[in-house]
C-alpha cells in the first residue's frame, strides 16, 4: 500500500465526533464564523475533519450566514430551544444572553447537547456535563473582526 493510498485510509477512519456551538449576532458573515472556527482549531490542535457538526438555537436555525457556513463545509446544523439550553450546566454561563435569548449560554450548552447525541428529551434537566457523558474540550470564545459584519461565540464538545 503507497504512502497515499495510508493516509486516505486514515482520513476515512477519522471519527466526526466534534460540536461546534455557535451563537452570533444577526447578519454575521459565513466568513467570520469560517475563521473563527480556523482559529480555535488551530490553537487547540484540534483536526477540522473532525466536526460533526454545527448546533445553536432555534430563532438562528435561518440565520444566512450559519447556513452558508454549513452548505459550504457540508455539515449539519442542528437547533435547540432556549428552554433545552437553559437546562445545560455550562461552565460560562452569561447574563446578558439571558437576558437576550432566555438562556444564560448557546455556544456551550449547544456544544455539548449536539455532541451529546440524545435521542429523547425526556431526561432534562441535567445538572452537570458528567451526565451528558461527553467532552468539553473549548469553552466559548468570541470573535469579531473589522471588514466582517456581526459576531460570533463558539465552543467545542465532543461526542
Amino acid at each position: 500500500m503507497s504512502n497515499h493510498e495510508k493516509l486516505n485510509q486514515e482520513i476515512q477512519q477519522i471519527q466526526q465526533v466534534l460540536w461546534v456551538g455557535i451563537g452570533c449576532k444577526q447578519g454575521t458573515s459565513w466568513e467570520l464564523i469560517d475563521w473563527a472556527i480556523e482559529q480555535v482549531f488551530r490553537e487547540n490542535q484540534l483536526f477540522a475533519g473532525a466536526i460533526a457538526g454545527i448546533a445553536t438555537i432555534d430563532t438562528k436555525a435561518s440565520e444566512v450566514g450559519l447556513i452558508k457556513l454549513c452548505r459550504l463545509r457540508n455539515l449539519p446544523l442542528k437547533t435547540f430551544s432556549a428552554e433545552i439550553l437553559s437546562s445545560i450546566c455550562v461552565p460560562n454561563p452569561a447574563t446578558i444572553t439571558n437576558d437576550k435569548v432566555g438562556t444564560p449560554s448557546v455556544a456551550e450548552a449547544a456544544a455539548m447537547l449536539a455532541a451529546s447525541q440524545l435521542t429523547s428529551l425526556t431526561v432534562f434537566p441535567f445538572t452537570n456535563i458528567e451526565e451528558l457523558r461527553v467532552k468539553f474540550l473549548v469553552p466559548k470564545q468570541i470573535f469579531q473582526t473589522q471588514g466582517q459584519p456581526g459576531a460570533v461565540t463558539l465552543a467545542v464538545a465532543q461526542a
